[in-house]
């Protein structure tokens, strides 16, 4: 597992040995599961356990607004996007 972003209570990590596509777990006060590149090009909410929806929001908001940065470090991890 690697830390890309620690930001407001959350852990936004990437596994090495994951699977497509591409996405992040985000870790704190529960998890959440987010696909990196959506149906409409932004970040997609894939599976969330024991997170409020106002945390869902925060979560969501932090890997939109790093999203090219979290693909970036996908592809470093992983050797490409998808």
């Amino acid at each position: 597992m690697v830390t890309i972003i620690r930001k407001s209570g959350f852990s936004v990590v990437i596994y090495k040995d994951d699977h497509p596509p591409a996405h992040v777990h985000v870790i704190g006060g529960g998890r959440a599961k987010i696909i990196l590149v959506g149906a409409d090009g932004s970040p997609e909410l894939s599976a969330a356990f024991g997170l409020k929806a106002g945390e869902i929001r925060k979560a969501m908001n932090i890997v939109r607004d790093e999203q090219f940065l979290l693909l970036r470090k996908w592809k470093e991890i992983h050797g490409g996007i998808d």
